[in-house]
């Protein structure tokens, strides 16, 4: 398609929301109606991948269109700094007001982020993060049980700070589109940003429906034998420790479930507040809109919980786009990655060509909206908690390889198994070429030595693995003016 006319942009982003929690992508438990009208006059990308399933190296991807091994920002204690130029840069010193509301998870706030302003700002906690992340790097990373029980434990009737927040920002994102009514020089960029659906799947009980406990379908593998697991698994399923489940955990699992399913439509309500402004401002017609989360979210798939791995439910993320010019009810299936986003909203916005091209390894979705798109491999990388060394995923067409330095590499036929359930081996020919098409990438060796060399850095600047170790563990990042929990 033709690059498309300078336009206003919303860019929603929500934190943990897995595919598979949406009415659009085929849930009929999943009440999201406002994020289904997104889809209905837009387009929807059934294959869109985060760069790293984390938060702070995904929001580092998002903003500077760059891969992991590309920035160096590696986990969520290296995150985004604003020492890479941003597609929020490259917007506001082109004169555009880029505003951002909510949870952004960098280092800190600094005109170096690349925002001409943010409203309620969520970064990592005091500036440092989970640094016991960076224990990977010297074999020490500890168990942090407190994530099993944040889900085991906690979904249902109740509050979490994260809820409140929530509505925080959606109270400051109608305020502002209501003093942004009139016509500008140049194109906005509102980005709204959301730390829902990260648990606690706590959830007040107008949104909980006990009702879903009994009608979830319970997620493929969640009996998984342990005994059974890839090196990368076991060592991901003891140091976050996600314990075998039997039958007698299944009345637990379908109430994290439905606390999901509610969170879920708890975040779809604050998103419709804001659409609802957006159009009671008279500016629906003049702003195109863009939906998509972070990373996924497990759900008790393959017996886990949470993301730091790479399978389907982790990875793959719900991608929507709507607004003047972009095509109404179209469905791609190409495979598509965060890092094509930085080209886009440089297209929607009309800022025109970027001059890092070249090291950008995305394209503009502009150019995918045909359903017969070219298929392009997908990418993704992670090296942070819960991995003892650099994994890495590409995906071309069925075919899905996961490579994780100094164990055996694993192979998923997509089309026949959509739960990974059925690794074909290492000796499999589609995996040797995979990993040559993965090796015109990076070498995941040399990277996996990169990223554990720069972890190493962080733990001398922290005191030391001595130090570092004896930190409390962060169970999860708390909104501003919450006290964190640790464990």
């Amino acid at each position: 398609m033709p690059a498309p006319s300078p336009k206003n942009l919303v860019f929603f982003l929500s934190d943990n929301h897995a595919c598979g929690y949406l009415g659009a992508y085929g849930n009929p438990l999943a009440r999201t109606p406002n994020l289904d009208a997104i889809a209905a006059r837009g387009v929807r990308f059934d294959n869109a991948y985060s760069a790293s399933p984390l938060c702070c190296p995904a929001r580092a991807a998002l903003a500077t269109g760059l891969f992991p091994h590309q920035t160096g920002f590696w986990d969520n204690a290296i995150p985004y700094d604003g020492s890479r130029e941003s597609w929020m840069s490259r917007l506001r010193d082109a004169g555009h007001e880029v505003v951002s509301i909510g949870k952004l998870h960098f280092r800190e706030s600094t005109p170096a982020n690349g925002f001409t302003q943010e409203i309620h700002p969520m970064h990592i906690l005091d500036g440092k993060g989970g640094v016991h992340m960076l224990l990977r790097a010297v074999d020490r990373e500890p168990v942090n049980a407190g994530q099993w029980n944040l889900y085991m434990d906690r979904s249902g009737i109740g509050t979490a700070p994260y809820q409140a927040f929530d509505e925080k920002v959606t109270a400051a994102a109608v305020d502002w589109l209501g003093t942004h009514r009139e016509p500008t020089d140049k194109p906005w960029v509102l980005f709204v940003s959301y730390p829902s659906a990260h648990p606690p799947f706590t959830v007040p009980a107008d949104f909980y429906r006990e009702g879903d406990e009994a009608s979830v379908d319970l997620p493929p593998g969640w009996q998984a034998d342990p005994g059974d697991d890839h090196p990368a698994v076991a060592y991901r399923r003891r140091t976050l420790r996600s314990e075998p489940m039997t039958t007698e955990d299944e009345p637990a699992l379908r109430k994290v479930m439905a606390g999901y399913l509610a969170l879920c439509e708890h975040l779809d309500l604050e998103i419709g507040k804001v659409l609802a402004a957006l159009d009671e401002a008279g500016l629906t017609d003049d702003t195109r809109i863009i939906y998509t989360s972070d990373h996924g979210e497990m759900v008790g798939a393959h017996g886990l919980f949470g993301k730091s791995c790479l399978f389907e439910d982790a990875i793959r993320v719900p991608l929507l786009l709507a607004g003047p010019g972009i095509p109404e009810g179209r469905v791609v299936d190409a495979p598509v990655s965060h890092v094509d986003l930085y080209p886009t909203l440089l297209d929607c916005v009309g800022a025109g060509a970027d001059p890092l091209a070249d090291d950008l390894m995305g394209v503009s979705l502009w150019q995918e909206f045909d359903a017969a798109a070219a298929q392009r491999p997908a990418f993704a990388e992670y090296h942070a908690a819960g991995s003892a060394s650099g994994g890495f995923m590409l995906r071309d067409g069925r075919w899905k390889l996961l490579y994780h330095v100094g164990m055996p590499r694993q192979l998923f036929d997509l089309d026949a198994d959509p739960g990974e359930l059925v690794d074909l081996g290492p000796d499999h020919p589609k995996a040797e070429e995979l990993e040559a098409k993965l090796r015109r990438i990076c070498d995941p060796e040399a990277v996996d030595a990169r990223a554990k060399a720069d972890q190493r850095k962080w733990i001398a600047h922290w005191g030391g693995a001595d130090a570092v170790a004896s930190e409390a563990l962060l169970i999860y990042t708390p909104p501003p003016g919450e006290p964190a929990e640790m464990e």
